[in-house]
């Protein structure tokens, strides 16, 4: 269980979540989808342990209590050795899948480790989330040999930077002690949930547009994400992202099953 608390198990569910629910709206049979399931989530181990590894000097430096590694609930080697079976686990997987979106994940994946390796401390943080995201709706439909309509990569791209934004939040000081500065950090907490919320917006009417779902359906999310936007604008306290990750929910649902 320390093992695992070191990967990041929240966003590591996430985005394995947002893989099924993608499989399930493409309609792919149970063994692909499994197997689809399978490959995300070793990437998402990977991505995870390797952000604690790399960032272990500096989580030790802000005394980040929370984190296996800097605790030593957990140590660094069976970390470096969980990271790599997963590595291992993620390329077997994801080429079993086929060859195109075999390669098309462990981009994705590549693409996350981008930003654990040092894009998270320039102004292209914002990137790998945009790739990762995006590159993951094509992931799955072409596991069913198709190409993804044009509003999964767009609206997805839009919720992975929505979620970047919205991610860095509470880690804002002890990233400012050590020297990252990343997207979010050059806006300024005063502009990130607002600029999420922007996104997050404009990844809503990209989903909506595409998915074209019946009016009053259409009518219901666009008065929700206007009322969630107007809270992470206007809001006090942890309102404002809390409406952002509602937004973001409500963007991830309309993705999956319109």
């Amino acid at each position: 269980m320390r093992l695992l608390a070191a990967v990041h198990p929240g966003p590591a569910l996430a985005v394995t979540v947002l893989a099924a629910l993608l499989a399930r709206a493409q309609g792919l049979d149970l063994a692909t989808s499994a197997l689809l399931v399978s490959a995300v989530l070793a990437g998402q181990l990977t991505v995870g342990w390797s952000n604690d590894l790399v960032d272990l000097r500096r989580d030790r430096a802000a005394g980040r209590t929370d984190k296996p590694l800097v605790t030593g609930a957990v140590s660094v080697a069976a970390v470096r050795v969980a990271c790599a079976l997963a590595v291992v686990a993620c390329v077997v997987l994801s080429l079993a899948l086929g060859v195109l979106p075999g390669l098309l994940h462990l981009g994705c994946v590549a693409s996350a480790w981008a930003y654990n390796l040092g894009l998270k401390s320039t102004w292209w943080s914002w990137l790998p989330y945009a790739l990762s995201f995006g590159g993951l709706t094509g992931v799955v439909s072409l596991a069913d040999g198709q190409a993804p309509p044009w509003w999964w990569p767009a609206g997805a791209a839009l919720l992975g930077v929505g979620a970047h934004l919205l991610n860095v939040l509470p880690d804002l000081d002890d990233d400012a002690a050590t020297g990252v500065r990343g997207l979010p950090h050059r806006l300024g907490p005063d502009r990130i949930a607002p600029v999420a919320a922007a996104v997050l917006a404009a990844a809503s009417v990209v989903v909506l547009v595409g998915a074209a779902p019946p009016a009053p359906v259409t009518a219901a999310v666009a008065v929700v994400v206007v009322a969630l936007t107007a809270l992470v604008v206007r809001g006090r306290g942890r309102a404002p992202f809390v409406a952002a990750v509602a937004v973001a929910l409500v963007d991830a649902v309309i993705l999956a099953v319109a």
